[in-house]
This record gives C-alpha cells, structure tokens and sequence, in this order.
C-alpha cells in the first residue's frame, strides 16, 4: 500500500504540482516506440503465459529502457541540471548494483532469472555513456 501510494503521489506531483517545469519543445521522443515493442516482447518472451506473469515482464523489460526519453532529451539539449545529473547517476547506479545482487543469489541461493539479467545488463549498458560523461566530468550540469 505504501509503495502504490508513494507511486500515485509521484505522478500527482509530476502532473500537477511541478507541471510548469515540463519542456515540450524539446520533449519529443515517441514513447510508443518503446512501449509497443517491450509489450509484444514480454508477451513472447516470459517465465509462463499467465496475465501477471506477463504484466510482470513487461515492467521488467520496460524498466530497463525507461530512463531513453529522459536521455535523449538531455543528448538533445545538450545540458542538464545538476540535480537532475546526479539523479540519473544515482539511478543508474542503483541498477548496476543489481548486477552484484544477481551474482550473489546465484552464488548462495543458486536463483538465476535469465529475465531480470538481461533487462539489467541492458540499462546498465544504456547508462554507460551517461556513467562516463558523469565522471569525466565531474557531475557538472553540462554533461553532454
């Protein structure tokens, strides 16, 4: 219940609150072009052909391509805010982390989720341009 609550106070805020930070001018990446193809992925590749299983995947698979528009968007104004730099840096970070988790249950517990490794091994791989743009320089807001 918290995490449903924290999710929908997230996107009131996103939408209401700080709806005038939003930029649609440069806002133009199509998110159809990620949803449409992560949807029929998940419905083909999956653990087991059951509706949660596969709203399961599909949020496994769309997290792992979730952070492209916010990408593009600051590849295409060619700066960010700190704040919002740091934040990526962190998220993506949190992400390779999980890299650590996943060799670790497979080395104790012997789970392995060909799922879950490949949606992680690819944001990370999505963050690794950004990762180097951060560290080179120095977390600045002008990354790109």
């Amino acid at each position: 219940m918290i995490y449903i609550g924290c999710s929908y106070a997230t996107v009131y805020l996103i939408y209401m609150k700080f709806r005038a930070t939003y930029d649609g001018n440069h806002d133009s990446f199509r998110v159809e072009f990620l949803v449409v193809p992560v949807g029929g992925l998940s419905v083909l590749i999956n653990h087991d052909f059951s509706p949660l299983e596969i709203l399961w995947t599909f949020s496994i698979y769309l997290e792992s391509v979730a952070i492209l528009p916010q990408l593009f968007m600051i590849s295409k104004t060619g700066e960010a805010e700190t704040i919002t730099t740091h934040y990526l840096f962190c998220l993506g970070l949190y992400r390779a982390l999980y890299l650590f988790n996943w060799i670790w249950r497979y080395y104790f517990e012997g789970f392995f989720d060909m799922i879950a490794i490949v949606a992680g091994v690819v944001q990370t791989v999505l963050y690794c341009d950004f990762f180097y743009l951060y560290v080179t320089k120095g977390g600045s807001c002008s990354c790109f």
